[in-house]
């Protein structure tokens, strides 16, 4: 099992930043990937980028360049750095642990945080 707590997030004006926290407990040894969801209301949950144990990112068109995907293995934390924020980032934003046990993709979720960004 994998327990995941997703922090950070808040209310910020056309332009500003935020960085969210994620930080990971339980059985995360292995190959394993980390990532950001969010998901507006009326929308389905999309993908915002994915980092691997080995630091391999990528990252959705509407953020990149945007926003640093990015994780600390010493602190079992991954970090999502997001600036020149818009009001089409507003959504609730998700952390993510995939793993693959015996051959299986098990996937964990943090329990979300609001992202809302101000016209």
């Amino acid at each position: 099992q994998v327990q995941l707590v997703d922090s950070g997030g808040g209310l910020v004006q056309t332009g500003g930043s935020l960085k969210l926290s994620c930080a990971a407990s339980g059985n995360i040894f292995g190959v394993n990937v980390m990532g950001w969801h969010r998901q507006a209301p009326g929308n389905q949950r999309e993908l915002v980028a994915t980092i691997t144990n080995g630091g391999t990112t990528n990252y959705a068109g509407s953020v990149k360049g945007r926003f640093t995907i990015s994780r600390d293995n010493a602190k079992n934390t991954m970090y999502l750095q997001m600036n020149s924020l818009k009001p089409e980032d507003t959504a609730i934003y998700y952390c993510n642990f995939r793993n693959w046990v015996a051959g299986i993709r098990r996937d964990y979720w943090g329990q979300g945080t609001q992202v809302t960004v101000s016209s």
